[in-house]
């Protein structure tokens, strides 16, 4: 066989791998997150034009395209291999159009290169087994995802786990209300994408920053920290308005002191912009004096006392001894 030929060869085994990797993953995770055993997927495979594509609607899953630099990358790698995976969409109803499932990235990568089609695999699913496909193998396969993109989609798939009904392991019937505490749908999308149930609610509270505030901390998270963030995710989205401005004033980061003095002040969930406002300045000034103010403790080399400390046996006599020597040293100063 010639060496082209078995490069394509290799091409298409790759290909088929990935894209039953692909599936398998979303329906592991319907299969897991959702407690039952559900009927195959049944599937066309085709080409469709880029054209008939629409972006995720479904739900706010958080997922951000590639950035430019990234995108252009793998539009070359696109030109240069070809697709190794078809993308996965689910026919938008009364409409000629699909919505992506899984495959945003190189669908806009096939665009970038000028591709006019794009092959797919077309799938009939409901919309918690379209957000558990288009989020599962992102959270599973997907490198450097923020904060909020994993708390989005988290947000989505226990969303899409409620809306199902929980299993309750001790009967056959879905269980709602008090009951859900049985089986925690935290606890089953923790153990699936092996996180803890901690980080899962840290990430899905993170949510509840406005959008300002989320850029804020991803994008400059010395102007905003994790911890102070969600302390801030408490208040309503008026009030977080204030905190934009705040983490925006030049020179200036929240810390956690910064943050517990304001909500002391100014509780949440809502409160006033301006009290807001009064309160930060404060807690700046009081920073300020206590950075003027002299140190509590005064602090010596040891090695210069080594000697000395050889023979007194222990620091607090040295200091007792020191303290006597200053008393005197005053006293006889003052005569």
């Amino acid at each position: 066989m010639a060496k082209s030929d078995m490069k394509n060869v290799l091409k298409q085994r790759m290909a088929a791998a990935q894209q039953a990797t692909e599936l398998q993953v979303g329906e592991a995770a319907y299969t897991k997150l959702l407690s039952y055993n559900p009927s195959p997927i049944p599937a066309v495979i085709c080409d469709l034009s880029l054209d008939k594509l629409v972006n995720f609607f479904t739900a706010d899953i958080g997922f951000k395209p590639y950035p430019t630099e990234k995108l252009t990358a793998f539009a070359k790698q696109l030109a240069t291999e070809g697709l190794l995976e078809r993308i996965i969409v689910r026919p938008i109803p009364e409409t000629d159009t699909y919505e992506i499932l899984a495959g945003h990235n190189r669908t806009a990568a096939a665009k970038l290169n000028g591709w006019s089609t794009i092959s797919a695999e077309i799938v009939e699913v409901d919309d918690n087994r379209a957000v558990v496909i288009a989020t599962s193998t992102n959270l599973l396969r997907r490198q450097g995802l923020t904060v909020i993109e994993r708390g989005k989609a988290y947000k989505a798939l226990l969303e899409a786990k409620n809306r199902n009904g929980q299993y309750n392991p001790y009967g056959n019937e879905e269980t709602f209300g008090d009951n859900r505490q049985r089986y925690n749908a935290r606890a089953i999308v923790a153990e699936f994408f092996g996180v803890t149930e901690y980080e899962i609610r840290k990430a899905v509270k993170l949510t509840l920053l406005i959008p300002a505030l989320q850029d804020i901390l991803v994008d400059h998270p010395k102007q905003l920290n994790l911890a102070c963030a969600d302390l801030i995710a408490d208040y309503s989205p008026e009030s977080q308005e204030a905190f934009v401005e705040i983490c925006s004033v030049e020179g200036s980061s929240l810390n956690k002191t910064a943050m517990n003095h304001i909500r002391n002040l100014c509780p949440p969930p809502t409160a006033d912009r301006q009290a807001l406002f009064s309160a930060w300045r404060e807690d700046r000034a009081l920073a300020e004096r206590r950075k003027a103010a002299p140190p509590k403790s005064i602090t010596f080399r040891r090695k210069n006392f080594q000697p000395y400390l050889d023979k007194l046996g222990n620091d607090k006599e040295l200091e007792r001894l020191f303290l006597e020597f200053l008393r005197e040293k005053v006293a006889g100063e003052s005569f």
